[in-house]
């Protein structure tokens, strides 16, 4: 079987990485230079895909990793396991970010627990595909924005009481912000949300030295994809990039932790975009 085509396969959201043939790439590629050596994270949607690599990475990295996840249960404990396999310290929070009070509660059990938090990583997210813009019914479009943005500034209103000045805010937009999505309208409206949310917190936190970026991954193989598309679509998703293939979640992961320590210590409101090659503006 060619490398750039899957065998068609389905699930239902949020999807489980477990599940998916072939299974996703999170671990790291290349040694640890202590980077956030001493360092406390919380990586939203984090049992798997793009926030799984993002806390194998940071854990090689010397940072201590709250994971927080809605419900895949198995993941997570995959997740966990290796996380603690880099030699790093992790905690699973399960529960839904776009609910305020446990983004309340997820930050504290990370202070409490890992004692500290120096690093957010907003990554959690979901699409569902629509033909018609007609046909997106109310509670796909409160769904949706609940989770990608309500669930963005809850876990980041929590977060600033605990965050110390010159931390990192860490945020997944979408190459569909930039190029637009046709069967993901209301999913590129959210991470066009995020991009500008990004840029704004940005200028309001520069007084406290704490910086805010973001990643706009392209089509990267994770659980979100066999959750979403038919599947014939997720037997070539990708295809299309200039690349010819989609990418992983470990070609995503150094672009977060880039934009999370000091090596980008002069850069804040801006945009990352591991997207295979996909020429965007911004």
């Amino acid at each position: 079987m060619p490398e750039d085509v899957r065998p068609r396969q389905s699930q239902e959201l949020p999807g489980s990485q477990r599940r998916m043939e072939p299974t996703p790439d999170t671990r790291p590629r290349y040694r640890g230079s202590g980077r956030l050596e001493g360092k406390v994270a919380l990586v939203t949607g984090g049992d798997s895909g793009i926030g799984r690599a993002t806390a194998e990475l940071f854990a090689r990295e010397g940072a201590a990793v709250a994971i927080v996840y809605l419900c895949e249960d198995a993941d997570a404990e995959d997740a966990l396991r290796a996380v603690e396999g880099e030699g790093g310290r992790a905690i699973l929070i399960r529960g839904d970010i776009g609910d305020r009070a446990f983004c309340r509660e997820a930050v504290e059990r990370t202070v409490a627990e890992l004692g500290g938090l120096h690093v957010l990583v907003n990554n959690a997210s979901e699409q569902t595909e629509a033909d018609d813009l007609r046909d997106i019914p109310e509670d796909q479009l409160e769904r949706t924005f609940r989770s990608n943005v309500y669930g963005m500034v809850f876990m980041t209103q929590a977060a600033l009481d605990h965050l110390p000045d010159g931390a990192a805010i860490v945020n997944t937009t979408s190459v569909t912000a930039y190029r637009g999505h046709p069967t993901l309208i209301d999913y590129s409206a959210t991470k066009g949300a995020i991009t500008a949310f990004t840029r704004s917190m940005a200028t309001s936190l520069l007084e406290r030295g704490i910086r805010v970026n973001a990643v706009a991954p392209g089509p990267i193989w994770t659980p979100l994809i066999p959750a979403s598309f038919s599947p014939d679509h997720v037997a070539t998703f990708g295809t299309a990039s200039p690349m010819g293939r989609a990418g992983q979640p470990n070609e995503v992961a150094p672009s977060i932790l880039f934009l999370a320590c000091e090596d980008a210590s002069f850069m804040t409101g801006q945009v990352l975009h591991p997207n295979g090659g996909t020429i965007v503006a911004g």
